[in-house]
């Protein structure tokens, strides 16, 4: 099970490197590199859910940049970073839907006693390790916010 989506990705470049799929092998080697710097940064072998962690904020990055490629009009770029993230979400989990978010939110809202926006730091704080790589984080502080009016 720990090695399940680092194995997955490994997999995925031999094939790539097969088919002889350039663009394809490139985003899996980014995301390859970024698992094995944190490997060898702390001396540990990551687990599915510490590989989930990076591949989210490589997609954060990823979504950030085609945003700003996009506003510059350079739709080359914004292309790649479109096609990288789409090869990135391949390997996250299930993504949670619009009721799963709004319950785990309530639950979270309740278990931590929060009552006001300035209590979202102890929500998000109790929610990011159930939901990350799960959801797009901006649009779920939004909607936390939202909540703590």
């Amino acid at each position: 099970m720990s090695d399940s989506i680092k194995q997955k990705i490994q997999e995925d470049m031999k094939a790539a490197m097969r088919a002889k799929e350039k663009q394809l092998l490139g985003t899996i080697r980014l995301m390859q590199a970024a698992i094995k710097q944190r490997e060898i940064d702390e001396r540990i072998s990551l687990d599915d859910a510490q590989v989930v962690a990076i591949l989210d904020k490589m997609l954060k990055q990823r979504r950030d940049s085609l945003e700003q490629y996009t506003k510059a009009d350079r739709q080359d770029l914004a292309e790649q970073e479109a096609f990288e993230i789409e090869v990135i979400k391949k390997y996250m989990p299930q993504q949670l839907n619009e009721t799963e978010i709004n319950a785990l939110i309530e639950t979270a809202i309740n278990e931590t006693g929060a009552t006001s926006i300035k209590e979202l730091g102890k929500v998000i704080g109790y929610l990011k390790p159930k939901v990350q790589g799960k959801v797009d984080m901006k649009a779920f502080t939004a909607s936390i916010k939202q909540r703590l009016k």
